[in-house]
């Protein structure tokens, strides 16, 4: 793959979005070695938690304009349409192939964060942001809407209001309001070792009841409370007992850090 880098650094993923002299923007392979890569890692038994970021100077800039191009003078319908991941295109499945991935996924954010690039870090569990990102729904520039996962996941972490301000209007927003408004999780001034100290300190939990607290924590979005509560009490006695449960309560009791198979 040419568009996505793929590193593991022990238990945590590293996924880098590679086209620097573009800003990283997102064309058709870029988005297909995006699916691909989240769809390898979804399938792997041994990584802990991932982390994606941008090569360069951005983490993503949104589409490549040439791709405008290529959706305007072709059969837009043909490439849109069509359900090829379940219930999402290829489009969407860019951005929603991250909360397929078992493990949780933290996005390290700076520069422009637009359109595509912000439907991807929405996407991720996590999003650390430095000082100086700027962040917008940008499809409002070009006469569209956002249609890469956006509007699955901004209701998620966004008020109706705040939604609609940022669809509406395209205005790239800052740290300090993306903060306010729940659109960033957290600032780092230092992004790329904040980052893997978050990734590694999440590797270090057990790694059942990871994956546990994130089936769980998607399931709080999508059920009823009733569904949610029985799905709490399936996964803790999945838990209760097991090798990793035994190993996370001898390291308390030894103060000592756990080590999980």
């Amino acid at each position: 793959m040419s568009r996505v880098l793929l590193t593991m650094l022990g238990k945590v993923a590293h996924v880098q979005l590679n086209r620097p002299e573009k800003l990283n923007a997102v064309d058709m392979e870029m988005i297909d070695e995006v699916v691909a890569v989240g769809e390898l890692l979804a399938g792997q038994a041994d990584v802990r938690a991932v982390v994606i970021s941008g090569a360069g100077k951005a983490f993503c800039a949104g589409l490549d304009v040439a791709s405008f191009g290529a959706l305007a003078a072709g059969d837009a319908g043909k490439l849109v349409l069509p359900r090829t991941h379940g219930a999402a295109n290829r489009f969407q499945q860019f951005a929603l192939v991250w909360q397929k991935v078992p493990v949780p996924v933290i996005a390290a954010l700076h520069g422009p964060v637009f359109g595509a690039g912000l439907q991807l870090a929405l996407g991720a569990d996590i999003r650390l942001a430095h000082p100086h990102t700027r962040l917008a729904v940008m499809e409002m520039k070009w006469g569209l809407v956002p249609d890469m996962g956006g509007m699955v996941l901004m209701p998620r972490l966004l008020r109706a209001d705040v939604m609609a301000r940022m669809i509406y209007t395209a205005e790239p927003v800052l740290v300090p309001q993306a903060l306010q408004w729940g659109l960033v999780t957290e600032e780092a001034e230092v992004l790329m070792e904040r980052a893997f100290e978050l990734a590694e300190t999440i590797a270090a939990q057990s790694p059942s009841a990871v994956r546990a607290a994130k089936r769980l924590i998607g399931k709080a979005f999508e059920a009823v409370a009733g569904e949610v509560l029985a799905a709490e009490s399936r996964e803790q006695v999945a838990l209760l007992g097991k090798p990793d449960f035994r190993e996370a309560v001898a390291a308390n009791i030894e103060d000592r850090a756990p080590r999980f198979g």
